[in-house]
């Protein structure tokens, strides 16, 4: 039916990467594939539980979401993951490990993850009552080359979604008749 692979959704907090994650997990489990989705808020609340957000904790967090993706994979499991995963070289690494791995960078600008934003998080931020926020006064290292580039400013999260099942078709990774 598929081949077990990756699909890492990374991008800014607010940007759509668990909206669109999860779309494409209903569809495709809809479809009978095997699949699963590893949310980042899920992530760090069971599997990375303690870790704090120093560049270390936030690499060790994308390295045992990594981890797990790769044993799904390897079992020929679709695994979906939606992490901020804020440092190209981890992600890199992580690419490199599972092998079949496709990156989509989820591009928002902050003006308008802030406008978004219903818990004021980036506003806090953005007046220095936040330490450590990705984007705003922690780092966040867009892909060089992500598979697939989504700028969920102006592109309806529909549209997008039928941009990733196109991409995973004129890869291989789900069959043309799904």
């Amino acid at each position: 039916m598929h081949k077990g692979f990756a699909l890492w959704f990374t991008g800014l907090s607010g940007s759509g990467k668990s909206t669109l994650s999860e779309r494409i997990f209903k569809r495709l489990a809809a479809c009978g594939a095997r699949v699963e989705l590893l949310d980042g808020d899920e992530v760090r609340t069971h599997l990375s539980k303690g870790l704090g957000f120093s560049k270390e904790d936030r690499d060790t967090n994308v390295r045992r979401i990594g981890f797990v993706a790769e044993l799904l994979t390897k079992h020929g499991v679709i695994a979906i993951t939606a992490a901020i995963s804020p440092y190209r070289e981890t992600r890199d690494a992580v690419r490199e490990r599972i092998g079949t791995f496709v990156e989509i960078f989820m591009d928002c600008p902050i003006s308008v993850l802030a406008e978004r934003d219903v818990k004021g998080l980036y506003k806090k931020a953005l007046a220095g009552e936040i330490p450590h926020f990705t984007g705003v006064s922690d780092p966040y290292e867009p892909p060089v080359s992500p598979d697939l580039h989504v700028d969920s400013s102006v592109e309806n999260i529909a549209v997008s979604e039928e941009r990733v099942w196109a991409l995973l078709k004129d890869r291989g990774l789900i069959p043309l008749s799904w």
